[in-house]
């Protein structure tokens, strides 16, 4: 399948973006290349897959849910690239 100008410019439309006329032979590049990978995938004999949805059929691993302020802050301020005491530091960026 490929798109030509006229459908592109349409499909903008519908989407409600503003494309320039300039940039549109490159949308239209784009989205092709975009369809021909979507053909790739139906090439793809997916006979006797069973379709997915989600991670499958497993259950999630539950813990007991307390509140801890963690016991970590000298390890988590190891990564600060600077610190003042025990809080990073950063330059300033509003003048």
């Amino acid at each position: 399948m490929s798109l030509d100008t006229a459908t592109v410019r349409r499909v903008a439309s519908l989407a409600r973006i503003r494309v320039e006329e300039d940039e549109l032979p490159r949308l239209q590049t784009e989205l092709n290349d975009i369809l021909g990978w979507i053909e790739q995938l139906q090439a793809v004999d997916t006979q006797g897959v069973e379709p997915m949805s989600g991670g499958g059929n497993q259950a999630l691993r539950l813990r007991e849910d307390r509140v801890t302020d963690g016991g970590i802050q000298q390890e988590v301020l190891a990564n600060a690239p600077g610190r003042a005491d025990v809080f990073f530091s950063v330059p300033k960026v509003v003048e």
